[in-house]
């Protein structure tokens, strides 16, 4: 049995997400202690607990812990990852509604299911669009593009929006398995081809998205980047705001977004993003870094090694490579005065 330290490094919820993965592709038994303590509210919380039951039910797990607020799980796989048909809410963790993020559960189940033979059709119903975590947006438009290339073949469809703190969205995560990874390499962007952008809102007047959109616009045709957002409103089961741009580059991709809130106005919610785009576009990096961490898992499952250079080095890009390595799979090297990743197979 593999057993991981839950507080290593930012002490998070990826900790625990990259060992189910790895748990349900190799096969090995795990034991997670101190789950989550670096954070204010330890332990397992909704969307947590939903990965962990996704994760077993995937593989057929023996799983002990996988209660609310636990700080603790042993999870032993019980078989191969089953390709089928699959649906995860992450209110049943809670007995109503939440808007716990269904993209950290998508990301838990995704690459066992992309490694296992068939194909797979999931229903994820919970939050799509909520802070400190990928937005759904985010999935489709960067995360699985890339992924694309390394083998990874998934589609993403939105039936619903989710926003916290009422959730009731619904994403349905489509994977055809029996792949082989291959390697990436992304140590250039490339010309930046243009920005790309979602200005939305879900009952709340159509002014709003429109405002983000111009903002937003004005902004970054300052910095003299080719740029188009649509404005959209759409229908949701309670209000909510966001903007989401996508950074389009020969070599690579990279996303950026804002969550609106009650008494922070249009424009300051489009302003967010785009500082963060036009931040990490001086930089050269061809990963950003959120991407970064989120790209060493299919790295260290590719047949051949990978490379990339990342806008900044982030404990979260530490603490998953720290994870991965635990399970023997593959060698990761972070030079942080290069700013590079270097994943060879072993």
């Amino acid at each position: 049995m593999i057993h991981i330290d839950g507080s290593y490094g930012e002490g998070g919820g990826q900790v625990l997400r990259t060992s189910l993965s790895l748990a349900a592709i190799t096969g090995e038994a795990i034991r997670i202690n101190k789950i989550r303590a670096g954070r204010q509210k330890p332990g397992l919380a909704a969307q947590h607990l939903t990965a962990v039951r996704a994760a077993a039910t995937i593989c057929n797990a023996k799983v002990t812990g996988d209660r609310l607020g636990s700080t603790s799980l042993e999870f032993i796989p019980g078989s191969a990852t089953a390709s089928g048909r699959y649906t995860f809410d992450v209110s049943d963790a809670l007995g109503g509604r939440s808007a716990g993020a269904v993209t950290l559960v998508l990301q838990t189940i995704l690459l066992p299911l992309a490694l296992a033979d068939g194909k797979s059709e999931v229903i994820l119903r919970g939050g799509t669009h909520v802070a400190f975590s990928p937005s759904f947006t985010y999935i489709e438009q960067v995360y699985l593009p890339i992924l694309k290339r390394m083998g990874v073949q998934a589609e993403v469809k939105l039936g619903a929006w989710g926003w916290y703190p009422q959730g009731g969205g619904e994403v349905k995560l489509s994977v055809t398995g029996g792949n082989t990874l291959s390697g990436i390499n992304l140590m250039e962007p490339g010309e930046l081809k243009q920005v790309r952008g979602l200005a939305v809102v879900t009952e709340l007047p159509s002014h709003i998205p429109q405002r983000m959109a111009s903002r937003a616009e004005n902004l970054l045709h300052q910095a003299n980047l080719k740029v188009n957002i649509q404005p959209l409103r759409e229908r949701g089961a309670a209000p909510g705001a966001g903007i989401f741009l996508t950074a389009e580059y020969e070599n690579s991709l990279a996303g950026f977004g804002a969550l609106g809130r009650v008494g922070l106005p249009a424009d300051k919610v489009a302003e967010m993003p785009c500082q963060e785009l036009i931040d990490f576009n001086d930089t050269g990096a061809a990963v950003d870094g959120h991407l970064a961490d989120q790209l060493l898992l299919p790295a260290a499952l590719a047949f051949e090694g990978s490379q990339y250079r990342v806008a900044d080095i982030t404990m979260h890009l530490s603490t998953n490579a720290w994870v991965i390595q635990q399970f023997g799979i593959a060698q990761i090297n972070i030079d942080e005065l290069e700013q590079t990743v270097v994943v060879e197979k072993l």
